[in-house]
């Protein structure tokens, strides 16, 4: 299957017996590491910067799930694009790559152009083909809940699904459903990874904006409820993670394109920063069931990383799983 919709879970005992069954959970040795890129718009950039980090330390990856700019890179990734050749396109990017101005009553733009553009950030464009297993995660306006792509299938339609950030991009019609941006119903797509056979979940989270009580257009306005929204949901998705990674990037605007080498940068230096405590599960694995989550907070250039220990919710009552 292509498109899954995520449900509310049934018991966890039940919804593992499920997740066996289903053939997902294929093991090999050592643990399987999941990599979950959450939304950002254009700092969604740092993405590429934790990759590099991945590669540098040999960190091998598993499976990749993203949603809104995460689903563009984590495609570019599974496709089989290294972090130089994803950052080669990403520095000469434009807001006018991916977005037509349009005069539409549900938008203001279409991401048309982005088939162009993911032509030439992808090795691939079927799921079916990806070197390492995917998922791409879009929100079904009408039913208000995610919709994970995955497995086979065309990969540039639900990207182009989950970057459609409402009020900016028009809705996208798609295999019977009108979709927008994953981010709307997952704001970090860390459940998915369980579900296709992680025991070990690396996300990141490109931190909201601060507020600056300056908001003088309706995308400015939308965009901080989105914020604030996203800031009361956080733990939906943290007690899936085993390690969250958050790139200082809080100040940078969402179309800041022209910043992309500094946003790269930043998200090695929390990448490298979360460095190790994944190594540890190289050679010490830790227990795959309820997993603490550990946030790299890189704080003032030439000081030292913080960790801090974040246990999560154990009720999973409300959370998304493969049906």
């Amino acid at each position: 299957m292509d498109a899954v919709e995520m449900k509310p879970a049934l018991g966890w005992l039940e919804a593992a017996a499920k997740w066996f069954r289903s053939g997902l959970a294929k093991k090999s040795g050592g643990p399987r590491i999941g990599l979950a890129l959450g939304g950002g718009f254009a700092r969604g950039i740092a993405h590429i910067g934790v990759l590099r980090a991945l590669e540098k330390n040999n960190i091998p990856i598993h499976v990749v799930a993203g949603v809104s700019s995460g689903a563009i890179v984590a495609a570019a990734m599974a496709s089989g694009s290294s972090a130089d050749e994803i950052q080669r396109i990403a520095l000469s990017m434009k807001f006018r790559d991916i977005a037509r101005w349009t005069v539409n009553l549900l938008g203001l733009a279409g991401n048309d152009r982005m088939i162009t553009f993911l032509g030439r950030l992808l090795k691939t464009n079927r799921f079916e083909e990806m070197q390492i297993p995917l998922a791409i995660i879009a929100t079904d306006l009408v039913k208000g809940g995610p919709v994970t792509f995955h497995s086979k299938g065309d990969v540039v339609a639900p990207i182009r699904a989950s970057c459609a950030y409402p009020g900016l991009f028009l809705p996208l019609r798609y295999q019977g459903r009108m979709l927008v941006d994953g981010f709307v119903s997952m704001e970090v797509p860390a459940a998915p990874l369980l579900q296709m056979g992680a025991d070990r979940v690396i996300s990141v989270s490109i931190p909201n904006q601060e507020g600056n009580g300056d908001y003088g257009n309706m995308f400015s306005v939308v965009s901080r409820c989105f914020q604030v929204m996203s800031a009361r949901t956080e733990n939906s998705w943290r007690r899936y993670s085993n390690v969250v990674i958050s790139p200082p990037v809080a100040d940078m605007s969402w179309d800041s394109f022209a910043s992309a080498s500094r946003l790269i940068e930043l998200g090695e230096q929390s990448a490298m920063a979360a460095m190790p405590a994944i190594k540890k599960w190289l050679t010490q694995p830790m227990p795959a069931a309820l997993p603490s989550a550990i946030q790299s907070r890189p704080q003032a250039q030439g000081t030292r990383p913080q960790f801090g220990n974040i246990f999560p919710n154990r009720d999973r009552k409300g959370a998304g799983v493969f049906r």
